[in-house]
């Protein structure tokens, strides 16, 4: 799974329509550029083929002031709301993924209720230990890593990191739990966006199809 595609439809759909600048200023933002692909190339990429894909409309208006051609407002769709919401829970539950696809996941877990996020991060543990439990078929944590030579620093690390992402889960959802954040259904949710003339202190430059 990319995290490309989770990004740019949960920033489009943040907006309602939004053009690439838009969306390409709202991930940098995020630091999107820093922790995934979310680069200006393979943003205005993806929002084209998913403009072709049918998961969002692209619409054209006024042309540029300064001569260009018209900008393109993108706008999510049915399709792409249910592709959004598909890549968000397996963003959420999947433990085998990079931290890119768990990063986005996070960024737009408020989007779903309360007593599913809780569920597919508890879905997220159960995979965690399963996952953990195949490494030590073979590896004895108690022993140490040089039972199996330097070999066994791989498998040590990888008992970590198990351990370290389980601890992690639990503590997320103890927080929501104990009533964090505003989930779906529950009032207004933080939307971190930002307006259309307000500056973005982490912006990277122009692009040459921020115009359009």
């Amino acid at each position: 799974m990319s995290a490309i595609r989770l990004l740019v439809l949960g920033a489009v759909r943040q907006h309602g329509r939004a053009h690439g600048y838009q969306v390409r200023n709202d991930l940098e933002y995020w630091g999107a550029h820093e922790w995934s692909s979310a680069k200006p190339g393979s943003i205005y990429h993806a929002l084209k083929q998913m403009a072709k894909q049918g998961l969002l409309i692209a619409h054209e208006i006024a042309p540029s002031t300064v001569g260009g051609p018209p900008r393109v407002e993108y706008e999510i769709t049915d399709k792409g709301t249910e592709e959004y919401l598909t890549l968000l829970r397996q963003a959420l539950t999947s433990y085998d993924q990079k931290l890119d696809v768990l990063s986005a996941g996070i960024g737009f877990i408020v989007d779903l209720p309360r007593d599913e996020a809780v569920a597919l991060l508890k879905e997220r543990i159960k995979g965690l230990e399963q996952w953990r439990s195949t490494v030590t078929e073979y590896y004895t944590p108690e022993k140490g890593p040089e039972q199996l030579g330097h070999i066994g620093e791989i498998m040590n690390m990888w008992v970590h990191s198990a351990d370290s992402e389980a601890e992690w889960t639990h503590g997320l959802i103890g927080r929501i739990e104990g009533g964090a954040y505003t989930f779906a259904g529950e009032g207004e949710p933080f939307v971190g966006v930002l307006a259309e003339d307000e500056p973005n202190p982490f912006a990277t430059g122009p692009h040459p199809e921020d115009l359009r």
